[in-house]
């Protein structure tokens, strides 16, 4: 099968393209510069040059395409105060597919998040987000839109990550440890007890593959491998690498000392996989996010902007 996958040359993408080169299919991935052009030509994908805001590019791209596979998102303006903007422009691009893949049944795999889940249990693939007229909500709606395209003759799925972790990311974690190292401590919020979901990056990209492969229309799968990492965990492990202490930050000041990520670092957001597991035997085996954190892949993260 040939496949068009956005965000192809990113953080979860370039380990997606090469998990279905290995299966055998062909990939298109979007190239939004020359470096990423040149990243998928240099991993055996053909480069379709464009950005997630080139709708006719991706209009053409799908429809030349057996599936979609979107992983783009703009995190470049979500972080830096226009969430709400990346969110619209990946609705855009989502109803775009939706419009190319009408009445084939292809697949249309997208990923997406655990915002607006209820906390205090491990979310599972049947709980569904409030939608509401926050940001995160925004992207949340996305992902209600794309499930709907089954009634179009589309194969939709969506792929909740959680933390995707592993060697040369630049993600959330990178960015904490960034944070611990320009404070100088390593800081969590109030007690700490509140969890992080995780997975490693080359599990979550075998399951975009097995989603894309066989996933039945409107399947919601949780690409999770840990059910929940206490954020005190992971800031005593980050303190033990950078050589800092870690300690508790008051809600009230975690905006001024997390900066973006304060938004995210309060919520509880453990989840399940057992039915992803049961749908696609889909069993990750990639080290843990404190494992990882623990081989200094992290050790030299960038101080936060």
């Amino acid at each position: 099968m040939r496949f068009f996958v956005t965000g192809a040359s990113g953080w979860v993408g370039s380990a997606v393209v090469p998990e279905l080169i290995d299966a055998g299919h062909q990939v298109a991935g979007l190239a939004r510069s020359d470096a990423s052009a040149a990243a998928l030509t240099g991993a055996g994908a053909e480069a379709v040059r464009g950005t997630v805001d080139d709708l006719d590019v991706l209009r053409d791209a799908a429809a030349a395409s057996d599936g979609v596979i979107h992983l783009a998102f703009k995190h470049d303006i979500a972080f830096s105060g226009d969430f709400r903007g990346a969110a619209e422009a990946d609705r855009r691009a989502v109803d775009t597919f939706g419009d190319a893949l009408a009445g084939t049944g292809r697949p249309l795999v997208i990923a997406s998040g655990f915002a607006g889940l209820g906390a205090g249990r491990a979310a599972t693939e049947r709980d569904m987000p409030v939608i509401d007229d926050s940001p995160p909500s925004v992207r949340a709606a996305t992902a209600q839109a794309a499930l709907a395209l089954a009634s179009r003759g589309v194969r939709p799925s969506v792929v909740r990550l959680p933390i995707c972790h592993g060697e040369g990311d630049n993600g959330f974690l990178a960015t904490l440890v960034g944070i611990a190292r320009a404070k100088g401590v390593s800081g969590y919020v109030g007690d700490g007890t509140n969890r992080w979901s995780a997975v490693h990056r080359l599990d979550a990209a075998r399951l975009f593959r097995l989603a894309a492969e066989k996933t039945p229309a409107g399947s919601v799968l949780h690409g999770v491998a840990e059910e929940g990492v206490a954020l005190r965990d992971i800031a005593e492990e980050i303190g033990r690498r950078l050589g800092v202490s870690a300690v508790s930050v008051a809600p009230a000041d975690a905006a001024e000392h997390f900066s973006w990520l304060s938004g995210f670092l309060a919520h509880d957001a453990a989840a399940s996989h057992a039915l992803t597991g049961e749908l696609l035997d889909w069993r990750p085996t990639g080290p843990t996010l404190l494992e990882d954190l623990g081989k200094g892949y992290y050790d030299e993260a960038p101080a936060a902007a």
